[in-house]
C-alpha cells in the first residue's frame, strides 16, 4: 500500500519495510520448530536477517539502482555516478535476541541519507503492523497520522528506555553506573531490546526519553529522523547532534533532552570539543 501523497523515495521504502516484514512474520511461525540448538537457532536468525535485507535492497534496487547501500548484514556499497550522494541505511531486524525468543518487540529500520542528511525514514513493526514513516520537514507519522514527542517537563515523572551492552568490551560498570544516576530520577526505565523501536516510540510520545551506548548507525538513523520530525531532539551524551557514527545516543523532548544532558554528559566516551584559547 503506497500513498500518493508522500514522498516517492519514503513509498518505496514503505513497499521494502513491508516485503520484508511480511517475511519475518512468517519466520516467527517456524521459529519454534527451529529452536533445537543455539547454533541451529543462529543460522536461521542469520538467514532470516539475510532474506528480509535481500528483500528491501531488492525493491530499493529496482526502483533506485545507483543508490548507495549500508546495510547490517551485507556492509556498504557506493553509489554511482549522480545518485552517489544517496545512501540508504537499512536494518533488516532489530531486536534479533527478541525474535529468537517469540517476544514480540523487533522492527526493519530503512532510512535515506542525501549528502549526509538524513531525508526518509520507516520504521516497521511487524508484530503489531506498526508503520513509523517520516520525511524531512514535513513531520513523522504512526499508520498516517501525525505524531509527536511527549509533552513532559519533569525528568521525574518521565518514562525513559534504553538498552544493555551486548558485546563483549562494552563496558557494563560504566553502563551500570549510568543507570543508577537516571534511575532515582525518572518515573521508569525500560529496556525493550530493539533501539530503533525505541526512538519510534519517543517519537511517538510512548516514551519521554532513551538513551543507548554501543549502537550501530543502521539501529538509530530512521529513528533519529522520526524523533527530530516529531519535534524532539537526538545527539550523543554531550548533547552534540552529531551521533551517527559515534555509538551514542540521546533522544527527548527538547526539555527533556536538557535535564538528560546535564546527568549523562559526564559518561560520553566522546572527546569533548578542546577549549577554546582566552583572548591574551
Amino acid at each position: 500500500m503506497t500513498s500518493p501523497h508522500l514522498h516517492p523515495m519514503l513509498n518505496v521504502a514503505i513497499k521494502a519495510a513491508r516485503a520484508a516484514g511480511n517475511l519475518i512474520n512468517r519466520a516467527a511461525l517456524d521459529i519454534e520448530a527451529v529452536r533445537v540448538s543455539a547454533k541451529q537457532t543462529n543460522d536461521y536468525v542469520t538467514e532470516v536477517d539475510q532474506t528480509a535485507e535481500q528483500a528491501i535492497i531488492a525493491t530499493l534496487h529496482e526502483a533506485y539502482p545507483d543508490h548507495g547501500l549500508w546495510a547490517e548484514e551485507s556492509g556498504r556499497r557506493e553509489g554511482k555516478g549522480r545518485d552517489r550522494a544517496f545512501v540508504w541505511i537499512i536494518d533488516p531486524l532489530d531486536g534479533t535476541t527478541n525474535f529468537i525468543h517469540g517476544f514480540p518487540v523487533y522492527c526493519v529500520s530503512i532510512a535515506l541519507q542525501v549528502h549526509g542528511k538524513l531525508e526518509q525514514a520507516v520504521i516497521y513493526d511487524p508484530t503489531r503492523n506498526d508503520l513509523f514513516t517520516a520525511t524531512r520537514g514535513r513531520g513523522a507519522y504512526l499508520n498516517e497520522r501525525r505524531i509527536r514527542v511527549a509533552k513532559r517537563t519533569q525528568l521525574s515523572e518521565c518514562l525513559v528506555s534504553t538498552g544493555f551492552p551486548f558485546r563483549p568490551g562494552d563496558s557494563m560498570q560504566h553502563f551500570l553506573q549510568m543507570l543508577g544516576e537516571v534511575m532515582p530520577k525518572v518515573r521508569g526505565v525500560r529496556r525493550p531490546g530493539s533501539a530503533a523501536l525505541d526512538l519510534a516510540y519517543v517519537a511517538a510520545g510512548f516514551a519521554d526519553g532513551f538513551f543507548e551506548t554501543g549502537l550501530s548507525p543502521w539501529d538509530v538513523a530512521a529513528g533519529a529522523l522520526l524523533v527530530t520530525e516529531a519535534g524532539g531532539l537526538v545527539g550523543n551524551f554531550s548533547g552534540e547532534s552529531d551521533f551517527l557514527e559515534q555509538g551514542e545516543c540521546l533522544a527527548a523532548n527538547p526539555r527533556i533532552y536538557g535535564q538528560m544532558v546535564s546527568l549523562l554528559h559526564g559518561y560520553s566516551r566522546i572527546a569533548p570539543p578542546a577549549p577554546k584559547p582566552s583572548p591574551a
